[in-house]
């Protein structure tokens, strides 16, 4: 007589307990890994930073032994590159707040112009002198300067971070060529894994590859359009606009506010409204309409999501977090989803989903050792 085996409960997992009681678990397992991160966000963003530029990076590598470099020197030029851009990076970020603190104090009896304007106009309404007076005692291009000297101070005291970047992005490059053999290797028994890995690497490729193509873009046509308003310093400001446009949906706004500010005390609220209305048509339309569509085609991630975890990275990682964004849902989805077949039907609530029974791309076979 054969028995039967019971069928699972409605309700259930293989594990018998509850779904209710499995999503509980899983829940209270995020909120741990979540607290752990952002308790170790100090070393975390560096590492996920430099993880990501080695990525980024790697595929110079691969080209330049393809073409016959000794692995060695196929290596250093792609440290060097990435330690170059690096440093050009940062290096316009302190400039940018540089500039913009040493041309805000000139503007002292602009600011007081407009701000009497300000007064008139809202005592005109029907508003309390005394309110006035309490609102715009804040507005102080000596507090702005400040601020401005502490945001640099906290740039420059990333020394440490930049150290540690740099030289895990060494470490990562020397390991670069043997991990990409092993993953190859990998793909025979653990097709899944080594393809998700892949696949991640190739999306994050693409984020960056688009990200900077439309932030040249944007940096090119806010260039144009300050310089033909008259904003002091339009070429420095094109410069802070491909800078923040790193920063997915939002980085049009911090790109904003240095010209927006200049244009107030340089030619008075007109010409502030027309720079505030040119970044929102550029800008929006660009930044945060067309490039998280495409962005999203590229890496399977949909614009909601892109924003989202926008919002959660830059929380649980800090600053740094808002420009890796996008890279770390990509790892998360890698080792969460892309790795189980049994979960990838979730791609499809978050963005493109894989066609069933479809195995992510393995890595491309090695070139030939050279001498």
């Amino acid at each position: 007589m054969t028995v039967e085996p019971e069928p699972a409960r409605a309700g259930s997992m293989g594990s018998g307990l509850p779904r209710g009681v499995l999503i509980l678990l899983g829940l209270a397992s995020a909120v741990v890994a979540v607290a752990g991160m952002k308790a170790v966000a100090g070393i975390l963003a560096p590492a996920a930073l430099a993880l990501m530029l080695a990525i980024a990076a790697d595929p110079l590598r691969a080209w330049l032994v393809d073409k016959g470099w000794p692995r060695w020197l196929g290596t250093v030029v792609t440290i060097v590159v990435v330690y170059v851009g690096l440093l050009l990076f940062i290096g316009a970020m302190i400039v940018s707040l540089a500039r913009f603190a040493a041309l805000v104090p000139g503007y002292q009896d602009e600011l007081n112009a407009v701000l009497a304007n300000g007064r008139d106009a809202l005592e005109r309404f029907g508003v309390d002198s005394a309110e006035i007076s309490t609102m715009l005692s804040s507005f102080d291009l000596g507090r702005l300067t400040d601020l401005l000297g502490g945001l640099l101070g906290a740039i420059l005291s990333l020394g440490t971070d930049v150290f540690f970047i740099a030289a895990l992005i060494l470490f990562l490059a020397v390991d670069a060529d043997p991990f990409v053999t092993y993953l190859r290797t990998m793909h025979a028994d653990h097709a899944e894994f080594a393809g998700a890995l892949s696949s991640f690497a190739r999306g994050t490729r693409r984020y960056l590859i688009v990200s900077t193509v439309f932030g040249l873009i944007v940096a090119v046509i806010d260039t144009a359009v300050l310089w033909a308003l008259g904003v002091p310093a339009p070429v420095l400001w094109g410069l802070l606009a491909f800078i923040t446009n790193y920063v997915p949906n939002i980085g049009f706004i911090l790109g904003l506010i240095p010209p927006a500010v200049l244009a107030l005390l340089e030619g008075g609220w007109s010409l502030m409204l027309w720079v505030i209305i040119a970044y929102c048509v550029i800008n929006v339309v660009i930044q945060s309409v067309i490039q998280p569509k495409v962005v999203g085609d590229a890496v399977g991630i949909s614009a909601s999501i892109t924003f989202l975890s926008l919002v959660v990275w830059a929380w649980i990682l800090g600053p740094l977090g808002a420009i890796l964004a996008v890279p770390m849902t990509l790892l998360v989805k890698t080792l969460f989803i892309d790795v189980d077949p049994n979960a990838r039907w979730i791609s499809g609530l978050i963005g493109s989903p894989l066609e069933p029974g479809e195995i992510p791309e393995a890595p491309p076979e090695p070139p030939p050792a050279s001498a």
